[in-house]
């Protein structure tokens, strides 16, 4: 292996010349559609496919296409939904060559993320998703509050604990961003907004096939490909079946260099020969999905549909620049085995005039990982600590006091939605309906310390410092219903409720073995079961939540083209059960959102802008932090205020020429101290001077964060333009694109001197370019990603990051300067 430093004046440098030459040839995309073309026909209900959005110019027309989105539960023009909605058509994902999470969110101006921590859990599949500001940090544990963003793969939700899926993005109609409080319809994830991936489904009209295949590589750092194909056959008049399948290789940038730790009390060194390797944080991703749709008869079909998807992934996408740039040294193995399968049922029909849907779904997912956590022991055992005294073998002798995690996480979500829909054309329109959701959480975690003396190991298992085996089940129950009546053909009125039950459990041992004393471990037990293999059962917890969440809308339509709207709404996060048993339980937190928006078409329809100005304030908002032992603590931090505005641009500037910009700006704080203990009635503590003393007796130095302190992971502004320009060459169409992204700077934590200790997160500018050229049935695209090689700071996170222990931070940054060729075929 060739360390990074002496590899440095191999970096290619992509000269501006050849640059503007891009920039010029580059322009973003917009929909376009032919006037010459009648409106498609609204499907009958949210579930059956929205006619996609041609994306195309024509020599017939220069005006923008219409969008349809299922937003409000059913078919509806985008132009026309009184809710702040930013939507990404599948020939947008295309153009931009949307493959995976983190390539949507940029984006998506509303939607901003975390990781859940360090390794492989700040790689795929961990994303924490934030929207509107809505973001205290630090919910990603697995025994952390529950996500504050709903994400959804069609009907169905895909939201776990430890993160959303990552689903590779291929055969996709749209992904909807829908901003705010979606309380009432989509119910308790979906506190501070909700994401909808949109699926093509099966066409029983017509055969149609494709593929694809592309090739990338990364500056200074590995290859990858993608291999993508699908199918939609018609298996008979009232039947058709839509088959996909995806192969990826993401390659690395990050290299975990040779290096040695010696460690203080016992003046041991290791080092990491045997696993230093060039662009080592690499990932392997598998997947397939079916779908069948049967016509039952001319009212009732059902469609079965299964998707399945494995990603192996290496390494840690965090890197440690007190090492090098893009280097770490990592003394144990970083990988992670994600395998999930999701199956679910979709039936619809007809009751009278009122549509029905009935949705189904059923996610397993398993997670077999291993983490290195050497710096946790590593500046535990500076001086001011000697932690490496209490590592000793069988003989008394000093070992290597590192720790490494061996993690298996069983994740299983169950779900029953059943919807009636009046029709849309009524006067009077409803939708009602009943949820059901039930999901479990195993989990299985050693901490490892190689060659522990039996003493000091959990009972049962070999060289475990601690051990964590719970089970966490979360369950929710709501009835809701919205109604819409037009009070004249401009103006029109909604309102809408949801009743819900919502149960938190978790159940099981953590802890140390029986040579430590405290609150936690075997010296906490109180029941001889051995739960999940345990040694004992130390924690039996439940709490249960009822409330209901409102929601009211005015709408006017000045004319076809214009549209304002005024809400309020609604949304909550269920409270639940903290992982060390002597803490209370933390409650619930609500949003309540003010929002004024519009939706307006100008120009003949060649110029949309939408936007909408807000407040949401957000009360008893549940804070996680890593508390003593490393465990995470949750409390309910007390109230916050977000201001914001969220605007959208697509403009069709000439027949060649379409722009496309979205940008959000956001004031996010503190509305009351923050001090960092709870009152005796459960409450936080908001009066806290210095000099006051904590529950502890210490003297405190004011509060741990004050109001007026920005809350943290979301920037004040972030923002993309696109411009797109398409032209005829050599009888067929040529495009070069351009897509500019930013983001502003960020807070890390929520309280000062933790954010002092990890630093904010600078303000970043993004340029990918792309060319194509299409003829008949064939296409192929080049695209040139942080064309600038720009080396931003997405996140930051550290295994110690506390004021008395040596803090060393991870920047997990934007893969570095990518070259891609995409070849695509479709029959």
């Amino acid at each position: 292996m060739q360390p990074r430093a002496q590899r440095h004046h191999r970096k290619v440098r992509l000269t501006k010349a050849p640059l503007t030459a891009a920039i010029y040839l580059a322009c973003c995309s917009i929909a376009w559609a032919q006037s010459t073309v009648p409106a498609p026909a609204p499907a009958p209900d949210a579930t059956t496919p929205a006619p996609a959005p041609t994306d195309q110019p024509t020599k017939e027309s220069r005006t923008l296409d219409t969008i349809t989105v299922t937003s409000q539960k059913r078919v509806e023009n985008l132009q026309k939904v009184p809710i702040s909605v930013q939507v990404l058509g599948e020939q947008k994902l295309k153009q931009q060559d949307v493959l995976s999470f983190s390539d949507y969110a940029k984006l998506l101006p509303s939607l901003s993320y975390g990781t859940v921590g360090g390794g492989v859990f700040s790689g795929p599949g961990f994303a924490q998703v934030y929207m509107r500001g809505v973001a205290s940090g630090g919910d990603g544990n697995h025994s952390g509050s529950q996500p504050s963003v709903g994400m959804y793969l069609d009907e169905q939700p895909i939201t776990t604990i430890e993160g959303s899926l990552d689903i590779h993005i291929y055969d996709v109609q749209r992904i909807e961003a829908l901003a705010g409080p979606q309380g009432t319809l989509y119910g308790a994830s979906s506190e501070a907004g909700t994401v909808r991936i949109i699926t093509n489904k099966p066409d029983k009209s017509a055969f149609s096939a494709g593929y694809a295949v592309e090739a990338n590589a990364i500056q200074d750092g590995g290859t990858g490909h993608v291999f993508e194909g699908f199918l939609n056959a018609p298996m008979s008049p009232s039947t058709a079946i839509r088959l996909v399948g995806w192969q990826k290789h993401d390659a690395g940038y990050v290299d975990n260099v040779f290096g040695t730790r010696t460690f203080p009390t016992s003046g041991i060194t290791i080092d990491n020969a045997d696993r230093a390797t060039d662009n080592y944080n690499w990932a392997n991703t598998t997947g397939a999905r079916a779908a069948l749709k049967i016509d039952l008869n001319d009212s009732w079909s059902i469609t079965p549909q299964i998707i399945e998807q494995h990603q192996d992934a290496n390494g840690s996408s965090g890197y440690d620049p007190s090492i090098g740039d893009l280097e770490v040294t990592h003394f144990y193995p970083e990988h992670s085995d994600d395998r999930w399968t999701q199956a679910a049922l979709t039936v619809e029909g007809k009751i009278g005039n009122f549509d029905l849907v009935y949705a189904y779904s059923h996610l397993n997912r398993r997670v077999d990982s291993h983490a290195d956590y050497s710096d946790y022991g590593y500046w535990y055992d500076q001086p001011d600590f000697g932690y490496g005294a209490y590592f000793v073998d069988d003989s008394g002798a000093f070992i290597n006091p590192s720790q490494h995690i061996d993690a298996k996480d069983g994740y299983t979500k169950t779900s029953h939605e059943l919807r009636l829909t009046s029709p849309k054309e009524n006067r009077l329109r409803v939708v009602a309906g009943l949820f059901w959701q039930r999901q479990g959480h195993d989990i299985y975690q050693r901490y490892l310390v190689d060659n522990l003396a039996s003493t000091l190991e959990v009972t049962g298992y070999p060289d475990t410092i601690w051990l964590t085996a719970q089970q966490r089940q979360d369950r929710d129950e709501a009835a809701f219903g919205e109604v819409s009546f037009d009070i004249t053909p401009k103006l029109t009125a909604t309102g809408g409720m949801r009743f819900f039950r919502s149960e938190n459990s978790l159940e099981g041992f953590f802890g140390f073995g029986p040579g430590y004393s405290g609150t936690t471990g075997e010296a906490a037990c109180f029941s001889p079961d051995h739960f999940h293999d345990a040694p004992c059962v130390n924690l039996d917890k439940s709490t249960h939540e009822t409330g209901s969440l409102g929601r009211a809308n005015l709408t006017w339509r000045i004319d076809d083209n214009k549209m304002i709207y005024g809400t309020w709404s609604e949304g909550y996060r269920p409270g639940g059960i903290n992982r060390r048993g002597t803490l209370p339980p933390y409650k619930a937190d609500f949003l309540t959102n003010y929002e004024f928006g519009w939706k307006t078409s100008w120009a003949d329809n060649r110029l949309s802008w939408n936007g909408a100005v807000f407040q949401e304030d957000w009360k008893d908002f549940q804070f996680s932090y890593l508390g003593q032992n490393g465990l995470t603590e949750i409390h309910n931090a007390g109230q916050a205020r977000i201001r914001g505005l969220e605007t959208d641009i697509r403009w069709a500037a000439t027949y060649n020429l379409a722009i496309t910009a979205a940008a959000a700006f956001y004031d996010s704080k503190l509305t009351e101290n923050y001090c960092g203990w709870l009152r005796p009635d459960g409450n936080s503590e908001t009066v806290c001077p210095a000099g006051t003393l904590d529950p502890n007796g210490d003297v405190v130095e004011g509060p741990q964060a004050p109001a007026g302190a920005r809350l943290p992971v979301t920037a004040r502004s972030k923002g993309n333009i696109t411009a797109r320009y398409s032209f005829d060459l050599w009888g067929g169409d040529a495009y070069g694109q351009l897509t500019e992204i930013y983001q502003g700077d960020r807070r890390t934590d929520l309280r000062t001197s933790e954010d002092q200790l990890l630093g904010d997160l600078p303000a970043y500018t993004l340029t990918d370019l792309s060319a194509g050229f299409k003829k008949g049935n064939w296409a192929v695209d080049f695209f040139l990603k942080n064309a600038f090689n720009k080396r931003t700071e997405l996140a930051r996170f550290a295994e110690c990051a506390t004021a008395v222990c040596g803090n060393e931070p991870y920047i997990v940054t934007t893969q570095p300067r990518t070259f891609g060729v995409r070849f695509s075929q479709d029959f």
